[in-house]
């Protein structure tokens, strides 16, 4: 066998491998079930009734099989005006950290709104997949 062959066959055989690599790791990350994912939505930290900070987050509602996908991701805007509308009635902020949000009490008033606009049985679960705080540091607890 001459060395270009050699070559050309081990290279071949690389990309393959890389190639089936890519397509598992894909297939791995890919959530199962359906979900309507949010809009990375900008909530407020209220400490003392004063705005300290924002935290971004990312949110995942999660749906029944039987629910409808299609229908439920067109009310995403619905669902992200609800989460809006619950941090500035009540703040989920966290008492000894000014960079993150309570998620227990974001769950909760996410799939208490969520259920009401989808209606019942459509609603499985809240997921929240990141917080980003706008600002991390230089918080004064002076004031």
């Amino acid at each position: 066998m001459r060395r270009r062959d050699l070559f050309a066959a081990t290279l071949a055989a690389a990309s393959s491998v890389a190639a089936a690599a890519a397509a598992s790791e894909t297939t791995e990350k890919a959530p199962e079930g359906q979900y309507v994912d949010l809009s990375p939505t900008a909530l407020p930290v209220i400490e003392a009734g004063r705005l300290r900070n924002y935290v971004f987050v990312g949110v995942r509602v999660v749906l029944t099989p039987r629910a409808d996908p299609v229908r439920l991701k067109a009310k995403e805007p619905y669902f992200r005006d609800a989460l809006v509308r619950a941090a500035h009635r009540t703040p989920f902020t966290v008492a000894d950290d000014l960079t993150r949000l309570d998620e227990a009490k974001l769950k909760a008033s996410l799939m208490r709104d969520a259920a009401a606009i989808a209606g019942p049985g459509q609603i499985q679960a809240v997921e929240i997949l990141n917080q980003t705080p706008r600002r991390r540091t230089g918080f004064d607890r002076r004031r």
